[in-house]
């Protein structure tokens, strides 16, 4: 097709189309003599002028009744001089389709159509020229319908395919959100909590022993930071840990972090969690913990992985008091980040204070 969009193509095309609407017209005046000369050549005129304004200028409403001119035109010279004006009859019944809107179209269709078959029985024209022209005029608007709704199809295949194409970015964007909050959340603000420590410890003048251990402690959480966003890349390519020894590590550094316990079990087989379910598990420990340090810090947290049934369940419980209140979806990542990636793949996640301190439920397909 990008052939046909070539000036020198285009160019072409139109001299092609102006020769064959004039070239019947004429040849019908000059066979006429005068009488033609005023009758032929300004009902061709007015046609020409209607026809080629539809094909030039978009305008659906105007174009029907430019065509609909046309279409007089045509009807009129096939009468004066058979078959002269056939030329615009058949450049409506294409035209129409593209140049109009859809009932208005059909319209134009069914009246040149009919009007051409009743003029030519009330001219004389003999019954295999009548059908002969009725065959072609409808050959050409069958065709003529046909390519407009494979280019209408095509149309909306291609913007739905827009649409997709967006909402798979806006996913994208939505999900990379999601992982820089885990992976950075996480581990940044245990170490604005030990470096805030050791800074403290400092301007006080107290323990220089306890700040270094401070400072250890969040040199060793940016590394771990590090290991979690090699983990996560990993992960993308397919590689990753089995998720009872990310829960364990989620809870190795826990303690470290904090110096409270945290008690990790894991029940039933869960081979058969899909790629989705097992990092919504895992980010949802994560953000759990994260959440215990900054509300409830120094509380006991216990993390129990249970396959119950068709669905995973991760339950994440503190013995602290109860928590600020969660943020709200545009105040922080955290809760919202959770339960969308457990909404994604069709789970659920309930955040909410428990019998001793706060309590998350994750729960998906196993």
């Amino acid at each position: 097709m990008t052939f046909l969009r070539r000036p020198s193509v285009r160019g072409f095309l139109a001299v092609a189309l102006v020769v064959y609407l004039l070239l019947g017209p004429v040849l019908a005046a000059v066979e006429m003599g005068w009488p033609g000369l005023f009758t032929v050549v300004p009902i061709c005129a007015v046609a020409f002028g209607c026809c080629v304004w539809a094909l030039l200028v978009q305008n659906t409403r105007r174009n029907a009744w430019l065509l609909a001119v046309t279409l007089t035109g045509g009807l009129a010279l096939h009468v004066i001089n058979h078959f002269s004006g056939l030329p615009f009859l058949y450049v409506v019944l294409y035209a129409a389709p593209f140049r109009t809107r859809f009932w208005p179209a059909v319209l134009l269709v069914t009246a040149d159509i009919a009007g051409t078959t009743g003029l030519s029985l009330l001219v004389g024209l003999q019954g295999w020229e009548v059908m002969g022209n009725v065959f072609g005029l409808t050959y050409v608007a069958v065709l003529a319908f046909l390519i407009r709704h494979v280019k209408t199809t095509r149309e909306h295949a291609a913007a739905l395919a827009e649409a997709r194409a967006g909402e798979a970015v806006l996913a994208e964007r939505a999900r990379l959100a999601r992982e820089v909050h885990d992976i950075l959340a996480h581990s940044q603000s245990a170490q604005i909590v030990h470096l805030e420590g050791a800074r403290l410890l400092l301007e006080r003048g107290d323990d220089p022993a306890a700040a270094l251990d401070r400072v250890n402690r969040a040199v060793r959480l940016a590394r771990a930071g590090l290991e979690e966003t090699r983990r996560a890349l990993d992960a993308l390519r397919g590689e990753e840990l089995p998720l009872a020894e990310r829960l364990e590590r989620l809870a190795v550094e826990f303690r470290s972090v904090t110096g409270a316990s945290c008690a990790v079990s894991v029940a039933g087989n869960l081979d058969s969690l899909e790629a989705g379910a097992r990092l919504a598990v895992a980010r949802t420990a994560q953000e759990a913990l994260t959440n215990v340090r900054k509300h409830a810090p120094g509380a006991a947290v216990s993390v129990a992985l249970r396959r119950v049934g068709a669905w995973c369940e991760l339950e994440v419980r503190d013995t602290g008091g109860p928590p600020d209140p969660p943020a709200s979806p545009g105040g922080g990542y955290g809760l919202v980040g959770m339960r969308e990636r457990a909404e994604l793949i069709g789970g659920s996640l309930a955040a909410r204070p428990g019998a001793e301190g706060f309590e998350v439920l994750l729960r998906v397909p196993a």
